[in-house]
């Protein structure tokens, strides 16, 4: 069973829950799968999940699929800032080692979908404070869309890991081949 937070970073984790790889596409099948999800994110409020907050927490990954698809980076910030515009966000002063931090948060008594969507923005702009915006990649092999951010040093990475890079390369050569 593949783990959820395989980045750590809700937005790109909860974008990479529909996976054209698999019979069933969908990570988020049912309450339990969103439980799990919610748990190994370290998303508040696992227990009170219900059936009623499956269709709009998917809602939001298709949101944030459509941001991380808008293309290059200036038309992405755009999408972002449409989608943030949107949303019911606060700001709020945190303690980062003993300095003040500006984060972006829902409110408390915000759904669970809205809570994702919040801190999906607050992680996206987190990768862009840090200089990984134009990093900040969905995967070249098709059908696969999975985001990724490019760690590697030149830059040019274009698969999302070995499996869509793998995929990618013998279908290539077959094609080569033919």
């Amino acid at each position: 069973m593949r783990q959820f937070a395989e980045t750590g970073i809700v937005a790109i984790d909860l974008a990479n829950t529909w996976d054209e790889y698999l019979d069933d596409p969908e990570r988020l099948p049912d309450v339990p799968e969103l439980r799990r999800f919610c748990r190994e994110l370290g998303v508040s409020g696992e227990s009170g999940i219900g059936a009623e907050h499956l269709d709009a927490v998917r809602a939001v990954r298709e949101r944030l699929r459509a941001v991380l698809l808008a293309g290059d980076p200036p038309e992405r910030t755009r999408a972002l800032a449409r989608w943030t515009a949107e949303l019911p966000v606060r700001a709020a002063v945190e303690d980062a080692d003993g300095l003040p931090c500006l984060r972006l948060t829902a409110p408390a008594d915000a759904p669970l979908a809205e809570r994702l969507a919040v801190r999906s923005v607050a992680d996206l702009l987190d990768l862009a404070a840090s200089g990984d915006w134009e990093r900040l990649r969905l995967c070249a092999a098709r059908p696969c869309q999975d985001a990724f951010v490019d760690r590697s040093r030149p830059g040019r990475r274009q698969f999302c890991s070995t499996r869509c890079a793998n995929r990618a390369h013998a279908a290539a050569s077959r094609a080569r081949h033919r």
